[in-house]
């Protein structure tokens, strides 16, 4: 077990876990490793969602599982237990996949803008909550965090999308929502997810085909 992870700790699936759901699934436990994605909200255009869509039910018929064009996609919870895992991975990696296509305005390939929005995650870290890295890319962000009680993940990221989001439409001079309301958060679960995620963490403006000045990364 890396050093670093050893501070954080992983998913204890013994222990307590508090379980919301909304369009995503969110699972939570203080003191544990959480990777968290925050995107923009135009990040993910009609016709992007619509692919990743198709791309899910190709994926489901290929595995003997067939839905109806009609009908939308089931939760995974009411897939057959041999796919939920291996569904949930495609899922999440196409979905990445396509927010690393840069859809949107792309306003936080502005320094100053990416910088304000590192400033707010760093701000209550070591108190709140503890950040080992964080890379900000042109239409989302990626972190890696644990939270102290009473903070929870799911209270915190909406702070940070209020604050930043506020102070981004004001030197852009916009108005509305800026981020899309739900962010995607995954408990994580070994040291070995921890190494990999962090490592997809730093390597993901470069894995993009983004130039350096597209995004900006920051690790404790």
């Amino acid at each position: 077990m890396s050093e670093k992870f050893s501070q954080f700790g992983a998913f204890d699936p013994e222990a307590e876990v508090d379980v919301s759901a909304r369009n995503l699934p969110h699972w939570f436990q203080p003191g544990v490793a959480v990777f968290i994605t925050i995107r923009t909200l135009d990040s993910m255009p009609c016709d992007g969602i619509e692919l990743w869509d198709r791309q899910q039910r190709d994926w489901l018929l290929r595995q003997g599982f067939t839905i109806e064009a009609d009908h939308e996609l089931p939760p995974w919870k009411q897939l057959p237990a041999n796919l939920q895992t291996s569904f949930r991975k495609m899922r999440d990696r196409l979905f990445h996949w396509h927010l690393d296509a840069c859809h949107g305005a792309c306003h936080l390939r502005n320094r100053e803008l990416a910088e304000c929005v590192l400033e707010s995650l760093w701000h209550f870290n070591g108190s709140r909550y503890e950040i080992d890295c964080a890379i900000v890319m042109p239409n989302h962000v990626h972190l890696i965090a644990m939270f102290y009680l009473p903070t929870t993940c799911r209270g915190q990221c909406t702070n940070w999308q209020r604050f930043t989001a506020k102070e981004i439409n004001i030197r852009i001079g916009q108005k509305g929502c800026f981020w899309q309301g739900e962010p995607f958060d995954h408990l994580i679960r070994s040291s070995e997810q921890f190494l990999y995620l962090r490592d997809y963490i730093a390597q993901n403006g470069v894995a993009a085909k983004r130039p350096a000045s597209d995004y900006l990364f920051k690790k404790a």
